[in-house]
C-alpha cells in the first residue's frame, strides 16, 4: 500500500472518530438537557399544583415555601443538623467500606472460613436491621454512636458479600497466570484480584453510600437530637411539613452529592491504574 493511500485511509478513519465523539458528546449533552427539563417540569408542576389549590400545601409543601425555610437556615439551624448527618454518614460509610473488604479479603484468603460463614451472612444480610435499633441503643448507648452503628450493621454485610463474590471470580486465566509465574497468595491478590476488581469495589461503594445514609437516617429517627432525620421526626410531631419536605429535598441533594463524590474518585483511581 502506497503512502498515499495509507494516508487517506488514517484521515478517513480520523473523520470517523471524530464524528462519533461528537455523537457521543451530543448524545450526553441530551441527557444532561433532558435530566434538568423533568426536574424543572415535576418543581414547575408541584408549585403550579398547589398554587392552584389541586395540592394541598399544608401536606405536600411548596417549592417556594421548601425555599423560603432554606432561607431561614439560622433560625432552623440547618447547616448544624446537615453536618451532623453528613459526618455520620461518612463515619459509617468509612467503617463500613473497610472493615466490609477486610472481612471480605480474610474470606477470600480462607475458603474454608467463607463456607463456614456463608449462611450467617446471608440470614444477617435478609434481617431488618431496623429491628435491630433498641438492642443497639442498649449496647453503645443513645446519641451518635447508635446512629453509627445503625449504619455499620446496614451496610457491612452488603460490602463483604459484593467484594467476596468479586474477589472469588476473578477471571480464571489471570488466576492461572500468576500460578505459572509462582506468585503468592499476597501476590496474587495484590497484582491480579484487587485490580481486576477495582470496577467491584466503586460499584460497591455506591451502594455503600447510599445504605449508609438510610442508616444514618433511620438511627437519627430512633435516638438522635440532631440531624436531618431529626428534624423529619420532629417537623412531621409538630405538623411543620414545610421543615419535613425541606428535609427530604436536601437527603436527596446530600446523597446526589455524595454519589458524584465517588464517581469523581473512581475516575481519578481508573487513571492511575491505567497509567
Amino acid at each position: 500500500m502506497s503512502k498515499e493511500m495509507k494516508k487517506n485511509k488514517n484521515s478517513t478513519l480520523s473523520a470517523e472518530r471524530k464524528q462519533y465523539l461528537r455523537s457521543v458528546k451530543h448524545r450526553k449533552r441530551w441527557i444532561t438537557v433532558t435530566q434538568v427539563l423533568i426536574l424543572f417540569l415535576i418543581v414547575a408542576g408541584w408549585e403550579m399544583g398547589t398554587r392552584s389549590g389541586t395540592m394541598d400545601s399544608f401536606i405536600v409543601s411548596s417549592p417556594s415555601r421548601i425555599w423560603n425555610t432554606v432561607l431561614n437556615f439560622r433560625q432552623n439551624q440547618l447547616p448544624f443538623h446537615i453536618g451532623i448527618t453528613f459526618l455520620e454518614t461518612m463515619i459509617g460509610f468509612s467503617l463500613g467500606s473497610t472493615l466490609g473488604i477486610l472481612i471480605a479479603f480474610t474470606l477470600w484468603w480462607s475458603s474454608f472460613l467463607a463456607k463456614v460463614m456463608d449462611p450467617y451472612l446471608v440470614v444477617i444480610n435478609a434481617l431488618p436491621k431496623i429491628a435491630l435499633g433498641p438492642v443497639i441503643i442498649i449496647w453503645v448507648g443513645a446519641g451518635m454512636q447508635a446512629v453509627i452503628v445503625m449504619a455499620l450493621a446496614i451496610s457491612l454485610v452488603v460490602t463483604i458479600m459484593e467484594m467476596l463474590s468479586g474477589f472469588v471470580n476473578t477471571d480464571a486465566e489471570l488466576m492461572k497466570m500468576a500460578q505459572t509465574f509462582r506468585a503468592s497468595k499476597g501476590q496474587t491478590f495484590r497484582k491480579v484480584v484487587f485490580p481486576y476488581n477495582l470496577s467491584t469495589l466503586f460499584n460497591c461503594l455506591k451502594i455503600n453510600i447510599g445504605l449508609s445514609l438510610v442508616g444514618v437516617i433511620a438511627g437519627e429517627f430512633l435516638v438522635s437530637r440532631a440531624g436531618l432525620g431529626y428534624l423529619i421526626i420532629y417537623g412531621g410531631q409538630v405538623f411543620q411539613m414545610d421543615l419535613v419536605m425541606t428535609s427530604v429535598v436536601i437527603l436527596a441533594v446530600l446523597a446526589a452529592l455524595l454519589y458524584g463524590m465517588i464517581v469523581l474518585v473512581e475516575k481519578v483511581v481508573t487513571k492511575m491504574f491505567l497509567k
